[in-house]
């Protein structure tokens, strides 16, 4: 009788531990986006010179990017650590470019403030548009869905062409213990999607960034 009430206690004091976490309080949950770039050797780096100016941040809401709602009600919101969103998405595209860009090489990439970049072969600039979570939680499982929605712009000193690319993609995922690393490393691996397309659409010919597939067409 005494190990049967334990029991019945014990369930009691996990339920309204459960409970209590399907509750959202509202506070802003920061998520880290940022990566640890790969050392390189600089004797390997193109002798191509890439500025990329600081994006601009064209979301609808720009407070967060993402919330979870809560099974009981009330909702978690969460934000970028260290940087807004477009900041931490022009560092990652240019670590991307330092270590592992076109054809798996190492690129001569900067960030710099717009207009100060006059001496590069290539300027690269970009709107977000959309980079974003939306958690739900359900009875024994959340619901995670992230989106993201990017324009790049490269302007080509060599000939003054500009092209223009627009990289959307997005992931779901059901987990039944939820942690907000989830979230995490959700968002950076569809921003990470982002940038492969980027670089899988786009090549360098000449000193200046073009489509892919109207090289392949030429």
């Amino acid at each position: 009788m005494k190990q049967s009430s334990l029991r019945v206690l014990g369930c009691a004091i996990m339920m309204a531990t459960m409970l209590a976490g399907c509750r959202g309080t509202g506070e802003v949950r920061y998520l880290d986006l940022r990566e640890k770039p790969p050392m390189v050797q600089v004797t390997d780096i193109e002798p191509v010179k890439i500025a990329i100016e600081p994006f601009d941040d064209r979301r609808g809401d720009k407070s967060r990017v993402g919330t979870r709602s809560h099974l009981w009600g009330g909702t978690t919101q969460f934000d970028v650590l260290g940087d807004r969103p477009a900041g931490a998405i022009t560092q990652r595209l240019a670590d991307r470019l330092r270590t592992r860009g076109w054809r798996d090489r190492v690129w001569n990439v900067r960030v710099a403030p717009a207009g100060s970049a006059a001496e590069a072969d290539i300027v690269i600039s970009g709107q977000v548009q959309d980079f974003s979570a939306t958690v739900k939680s359900r009875v024994f499982s959340t619901v995670i869905d992230t989106t993201s929605r990017f324009t790049i712009q490269a302007r080509n000193l060599v000939d003054r062409s500009t092209t223009i690319r627009t990289i959307e993609g997005g992931r779901s995922r059901t987990v039944f213990w939820f942690n907000e690393d989830d979230v995490r490393e959700q968002l950076a691996a569809t921003l990470k999607d982002g940038l492969d397309r980027l670089i899988v659409d786009t090549t360098i010919d000449n000193k200046a960034l073009r489509p892919a597939r109207r090289l392949l067409q030429e």
